[in-house]
């Protein structure tokens, strides 16, 4: 944190309320690596290289919520989350099919390295600036981890893996332009607490995302379509399709969901 942020190239007059506001939400939500670990840890006992490896990536994006609010800390300290705060997305996870939480959190990181590349070009203050780069960098890192993955699931488990792929691929992607907020944070992922059982319902200001992705980094239907072409780019590689459209990941997922039936 000391070597990799030029911490001394702070200037208070390019960073607004709003944009200190929007640090301290994204902090709250890179909090929530706490719960997701504790999901991946339980759901994949029986798997201990993947489990081993769940310890190196939160120990890494847990270092995403602190290096923010070190910022805060530094240069807005009115506004660091308080423990209650961060608590309060801190909250059990129902469970899942193990290769369905992986392969979303495959298409979250591919998500949030948009995202934060999006926020860096926003933000005008050098320090918070760099931060975002150096997250989107984590986050592309992260995403290339979490492949390598998959494609070992997808050589032991062929069947379970595709239709993993499929169902979530076509959940993450959409239409091409309207999931543009999909991603775990907006996800319900614990029956018995909804509808306040998503990371984003459970923050200080739940409205956040939203404006944050609208009128602040505007992330729109471009920017969307690249999150869409780079995850079906990387799983239709996978999978040995050659590219493949949202519209056949859709179909994909409805051809499989008949086969269960």
């Amino acid at each position: 944190m000391e070597r990799d942020i030029p911490w001394d190239l702070f200037d208070a007059s390019r960073l607004s309320d709003e944009q200190a506001h929007s640090i301290k939400m994204n902090a709250i939500m890179e909090w929530a690596a706490l719960p997701t670990t504790e999901m991946f840890l339980r759901d994949h006992r029986d798997d201990s290289d993947f489990s081993a490896f769940t310890s190196i990536w939160f120990f890494e994006q847990q270092k995403h919520a602190m290096v923010m609010m070190e910022y805060l800390l530094r240069f807005r300290p009115d506004l660091v989350p308080t423990e209650a705060e961060l608590h309060e997305v801190r909250f059990e996870f129902d469970p899942a099919p193990a290769l369905e939480t992986v392969m979303l959190h495959f298409c979250g990181e591919v998500r949030l390295h948009h995202w934060y590349a999006r926020a860096a070009e926003w933000h005008a203050e050098p320090v918070i600036t760099a931060i975002y780069q150096t997250l989107a960098l984590d986050e592309a890192r992260h995403a290339a981890a979490h492949l390598r993955y998959l494609r070992q699931a997808l050589d032991r488990r062929p069947g379970e893996t595709q239709a993993a792929f499929t169902k979530i691929g076509a959940l993450m992607t959409g239409d091409g332009g309207g999931s543009r907020a999909s991603h775990p944070a907006t996800l319900h992922v614990n029956q018995s607490l909804f509808p306040r059982d998503t990371v984003q319902s459970r923050m200080p200001d739940p409205g956040w995302l939203a404006r944050w992705l609208d009128t602040q980094i505007r992330f729109d239907r471009a920017c969307e379509g690249r999150v869409v072409a780079a995850i079906l780019r990387d799983l239709s590689t996978l999978m040995g399709q050659g590219s493949a459209s949202p519209e056949a990941w859709n179909r994909g997922e409805k051809e499989v969901a008949q086969a269960a039936d």
